[in-house]
């Protein structure tokens, strides 16, 4: 057996709501972290019935079948990194950050999804208490776009400057570091990086196309498989979005609204 052949197979768990349209939620996080090379898992908090022009249902699941489901994986398996995404009430947002405790996954990106693509609401209003308190004071990263970024902190955000001061907010709250994602500013698609001593800003530049259904889901997996390979959290935030880029870039038409990016583009 090779070197390669030899390394332990990394590993990362997504705990996050299904999207029947294969897009985004957790098809979009399996199909990332396994286009970038680690074993992926998954504790479904929600199913929706979802495809590239909306969400038309959403049945949350029991708080104890996830917490069943975050056990049954730790337990086995382990993970090496952790990301979160769709995590709809306040409830099963409570039970995560005690899992998350209770087996110390201390490799935790947290993508607040509040809102999908299509401006379908995915996180009910009385859980945005519990994910500020109870949730994202356990993430390594969080990763909100400029709309979750401006409810987490109470603020309006129309600059790359008012990134910094939303980025200083987030991180206020007890949070290690923040993406603060640009894609809804006019120019260069800019994302500003925190680590709470130090600004990083990310530009790429702005595709002009329909397939942005998932990225944000994307980008956070991919954080957490780069992560769960041992990479910094600089080199993991920077290599995730070079790779969101060219997923974006590579897109192929699905359905008749918001597409999908393209997870495999390095293959086909």
């Amino acid at each position: 057996m090779d070197e390669a052949a030899a390394e332990r197979v990394r590993t990362a768990l997504t705990i996050a709501g299904s999207d029947s349209g294969g897009g985004a939620g957790i098809q979009a996080d399996l199909k990332t972290f396994a286009a970038l090379g680690v074993f992926g898992m998954s504790a479904l908090t929600a199913i929706t019935a979802q495809n590239t022009l909306g969400v038309t249902a959403v049945f949350e699941l029991p708080p104890e079948i996830v917490a069943a489901q975050i056990d049954a994986v730790i337990s086995d398996i382990g993970a090496d990194a952790v990301k979160t995404g769709m995590i709809s009430n306040s409830d099963i947002i409570r039970v995560v950050a005690a899992k998350v405790r209770e087996h110390g996954l201390s490799t935790l990106v947290v993508d607040p999804v509040m809102v999908a693509t299509s401006g379908d609401r995915l996180l009910r209003e009385e859980a945005v208490t519990a994910l500020r308190t109870e949730l994202l004071p356990l993430a390594t990263v969080v990763t909100p776009n400029l709309p979750e970024a401006e409810v987490l902190t109470g603020r309006s955000i129309g600059s790359v400057a008012e990134m910094h001061e939303a980025a200083r907010a987030i991180v206020g709250l007890g949070v290690r570091s923040v993406v603060v994602k640009g894609g809804h500013l006019r120019g260069d698609a800019t994302d500003v990086f925190y680590d709470g001593t130090n600004f990083v800003e990310l530009p790429a530049r702005r595709i002009e196309t329909t397939s942005t259904h998932g990225t944000g889901c994307t980008l956070a997996s991919a954080i957490a498989a780069l992560l769960a390979r041992g990479q910094s959290l600089e080199d993991a935030i920077s290599g995730a979005k070079v790779y969101l880029t060219a997923a974006i870039e590579r897109a192929y038409p699905i359905g008749h609204g918001h597409g999908p990016v393209h997870h495999f583009h390095r293959w086909w």
